[in-house]
């Protein structure tokens, strides 16, 4: 009734955010989801021994409304703060969080550029995000507007990411520095403007399961040249690197002409043993044909 506004699942108001907060203190988990939170309250930065935070799904724009908020949560491990309205530049806190382990910023609006100081009109738009803990072992980013990739993401320090969701933004390209997130076992960039990916993605010796579908990538010939008509999938890709799930539904291009791609072949090889020790030995993996057909 009233406006027809739907009304959050969960209670709110102070005083139910302070008995989840007293909670807290106990069990080191704290979920104020879909509270139509605009800001963080202030007593929720003297849970020190706080591990998992999830804020997801309320009106936050800034992670750094408060000096040393955030930051004070040295012991976190996982932080959820997707489906917010959350703007480049404002993740400051994030940086200080040394035991961070997951980090869930999808739908927010990291792409989008901020309104500047019109008395410095040579000012430059901040940064997406800000160095990332070395700590991380997944991030999510998907949904948030990008035209490229935050080069905090491609960081050698993140030694650790084994998953990274870049899904539902409008990359055209993925950054040569991707080659260095070395633990990555797992990528999703799909529904994305990618034609093609670049030749360090070889490099990725753990990664075992890429996610492309719904992007630009296109095969008018499979007469490959490396300057006038270069495989967009580069050969390392399949012989240099554990990938046993690859999916490229929704791009233009065929399964015809994905076998003719350098290497492809060592690919289908290591995808045929694991689907043999699947047979024996229940090898949970997708072995369709890369969704092409």
């Amino acid at each position: 009734m009233g406006n027809g506004a739907s009304a959050p699942k969960n209670k709110v108001g102070k005083r139910v955010v302070n008995e989840k907060v007293e909670n807290a203190k106990k069990t080191g988990v704290l979920s104020l989801q879909e509270h139509g939170l605009e800001d963080i309250p202030k007593q929720l930065f003297e849970l020190t021994n706080l591990s998992t935070l999830d804020l997801s799904k309320n009106k936050l724009t800034r992670l750094d409304q408060h000096q040393h908020g955030l930051s004070k949560l040295a012991n976190l491990k996982s932080l959820n703060c997707e489906f917010n309205q959350l703007q480049r530049g404002t993740l400051t806190p994030v940086a200080h969080l040394a035991k961070l382990q997951t980090l869930s910023l999808g739908n927010n609006r990291l792409g989008h550029d901020v309104p500047m100081d019109k008395n410095n009109p040579s000012a430059q738009q901040p940064d997406c995000l800000p160095p990332l803990p070395a700590s991380l072992k997944q991030v999510k980013l998907n949904t948030n507007h990008l035209t490229t990739v935050p080069p905090q993401i491609c960081s050698p320090s993140l030694s650790k990411l084994q998953k990274l969701d870049l899904s539902f933004n409008h990359l055209a390209s993925v950054p040569a520095a991707i080659g260095g997130l070395v633990s990555l076992v797992e990528i999703n960039l799909d529904s994305n403007l990618i034609v093609a990916l670049p030749e360090e993605i070889g490099s990725l010796k753990k990664l075992k399961s890429l996610s492309l579908k719904n992007n630009s990538i296109s095969v008018e010939s499979t007469n490959f040249h490396p300057t006038r008509n270069p495989q967009p999938l580069p050969a390392a890709l399949f012989t240099e690197t554990p990938l046993t799930d690859l999916n490229l539904a929704g791009n233009k291009m065929t399964n015809t002409a994905l076998n003719e791609f350098d290497g492809f072949e060592k690919f289908l090889e290591r995808r045929q043993k694991v689907k043999t020790k699947g047979v024996y030995g229940g090898a949970l993996t997708n072995l369709s044909v890369c969704g092409l057909d």
